[in-house]
């Protein structure tokens, strides 16, 4: 028993670690890809029509389409979801603050 609770352990730090990565990789790409149309306010007035995590994804999808600059791939796509989630939705017991 004691083996199976040190890999949960494990696996919790390991996950938290690629967490913060996914959320710094998130930044990144809102910071390079999306700032420069989209600004602190915007985030304000979506707040209302975006009622969960699902559809912040579908959100940042449908805006990732409007880009004709780059094609993202589903995981940049996952990782601004997750940063836009921490630093401004906050949808879910597991949103975390970058």
């Amino acid at each position: 028993m004691r083996p199976l609770r040190l890999l949960a352990g494990c696996a919790l730090l390991w996950g938290a670690g690629t967490h913060a990565q996914d959320l710094e990789r998130g930044k990144l790409h809102y910071d390079t890809h999306c700032n420069e149309c989209h600004y602190e306010r915007v985030h304000q007035r979506l707040r209302s029509d975006i009622k969960d995590i699902s559809q912040l994804r579908g959100e940042v999808a449908r805006r990732a389409l409007e880009t004709k600059k780059r094609t993202f791939s589903f995981d940049e796509l996952d990782d601004i979801a997750e940063y836009l989630n921490a630093s401004h939705y906050r949808f879910g017991a597991g949103a975390r603050k970058p």
